[in-house]
């Protein structure tokens, strides 16, 4: 088919393919469900896309999302005040809720910096922090971002843990690179 005369479509099939994970059959496949096949959900998928763009912003005391100034985590007085879990992306406090296996607070620390730095010193403080747990995809990069934390609050007295790495469930070990199997090892745990 002709590009010619489809520019609109066209615009939303490249719309479509700048978003994570979509290639270009599927972001044709998607242009032509909205504008041909279901044009509601189309309509619909933009309302939401809008109010989400003008609603969503960060929370105030931990950089996760919101739509208020304060998040609905961070005001809820049931979670253990005392427990921070410091994550790289908002995203990933999703999983870890989805897990039901975590009741403590969070901490989205995109960025080493100073400013996050210090917010993050005066929530440790004004919450009596004891405990933090880091849930950060493991890498040498990373580990590197985690001793720079704990040297920056080495004097608070806290806890420091990290998310356990290792061969996930259900793979075989043959499919499992040598470095998650070697942290496997080291980290066993008795049965």
């Amino acid at each position: 088919m002709s590009k010619k005369g489809l520019d609109k479509f066209y615009n939303l099939v490249e719309s479509f393919e700048n978003l994570p994970s979509i290639g270009k059959k599927s972001a044709l496949r998607l242009a032509y469900h909205i504008v041909y096949e279901n044009s509601y959900s189309g309509l619909k998928l933009a309302h939401s896309i809008e109010n989400a763009i003008s609603s969503i912003t960060k929370c105030t005391i931990c950089n996760s999302m919101s739509e208020h100034e304060v998040c609905d985590i961070c005001l809820d007085n049931d979670r253990e005040i005392q427990r921070l879990c410091i994550v790289q992306s908002a995203k990933d406090i999703f999983n870890i809720e989805d897990s039901g296996q975590y009741d403590g607070r969070y901490f989205v620390l995109e960025h080493l910096d100073e400013e996050n730095m210090q917010k993050l010193k005066k929530l440790i403080e004004q919450n009596g922090i004891k405990n933090i747990l880091f849930a950060i995809t493991p890498s040498i990069a990373n580990d590197a971002f985690i001793l720079y934390i704990e040297d920056r609050l080495k004097d608070k007295g806290i806890k420091f843990t990290k998310i356990a790495q290792g061969v996930p469930t259900g793979v075989s070990l043959e499919n499992v690179d040598i470095l998650s199997l070697s942290k496997a090892i080291k980290c066993s745990v008795d049965i």
